[in-house]
């Protein structure tokens, strides 16, 4: 898991400069072995999945943060890290019986914590950078280059909401209807040009003297601009689409139940 992002508190503010110096994760104290670090790290997604984690900094830094660069690898399970785990709007259902039709992938859907370290632990052959801060802004800068191109997944959401939508069309009754033609037509253009955004950085990357390929940067901007955008105008197509139920259908539990189920 790639544990980039801090808590920042006052955005005005660097990490030094912070009434709270927790805000930033940092080195806070070090022995012959290692380097001991506390802080935080917001929105990790699938870092309870992980076997590993690498903190890394989140923004530019400068000579008073030093102690804020660092990059260093600790195990999931380390001593001193705490998982806040994140909520979604409906994940009580999974509670309640309703594993097939509410929950997508109710076995194996992706997650979202705070992770709060207090004085974790890593040892020398662990820790990459340690006290580098003129590296930091370059480290943020490739880590989302390659991440903001990694956004094209959501093309895999949008595949199936279009798959979703043309399907409610066919029940309704009206897959050849021109403007619900026009709305699937135009919610596939959207989902598409994500795609093609992504692929396009990949396929523009170049090779840096350590051999390893770095994606195009303009191009992973652009991919990553586009998913703040279109999906929200696919979902909002869908919901066109799809009419009121897709907002007031009754849960997977009424449909089992054993009188409103038949009803």
């Amino acid at each position: 898991g790639g544990a980039m992002t801090d808590p920042k508190g006052d955005r005005s503010k660097g990490p030094s400069e912070q009434d709270d110096p927790d805000l930033f994760t940092r080195i806070v104290d070090s022995d012959e072995k290692g380097v001991y670090v506390s802080g935080a790290k917001a929105h990790q997604t699938g870092c309870i999945n992980s076997h590993w984690i690498i903190l890394m900094p989140t923004i530019r830094l400068t000579q008073n943060d030093k102690e804020y660069a660092i990059v260093g690898v600790i195990p999931a399970d380390v001593k001193g890290l705490t998982y806040i785990y994140g909520r979604q709007s409906c994940d009580t259902r999974v509670m309640e019986g309703g594993g097939d039709i509410d929950l997508g992938n109710a076995k194996f859907g992706g997650q979202e914590a705070m992770m709060i370290l207090d004085r974790v632990f890593i040892p020398w052959d662990k820790l990459f950078m340690n006290g580098e801060f003129e590296f930091a802004s370059m480290l943020v800068e490739r880590f989302t280059c390659y991440h903001r191109r990694s956004y094209v997944c959501k093309t895999g959401l949008g595949d199936v909401l279009i798959g979703a939508a043309a399907t409610i069309a066919d029940y309704n009754g009206v897959p050849n209807v021109s403007h619900i033609k026009d709305k699937i037509i135009e919610m596939t253009h959207l989902n598409e040009t994500i795609f093609a955004a992504g692929i396009a950085s990949s396929h523009q990357g170049h090779k840096m003297k350590s051999g390893v390929y770095l994606n195009d940067d303009m191009l992973a901007q652009v991919c990553k601009h586009n998913v703040t955008r279109f999906p929200y105008e696919i979902s909002r197509l869908a919901q066109d689409i799809a009419g009121g139920l897709m907002v007031t259908l009754p849960s997977e539990k009424d449909f089992r139940h054993p009188e409103a189920g038949p009803m």
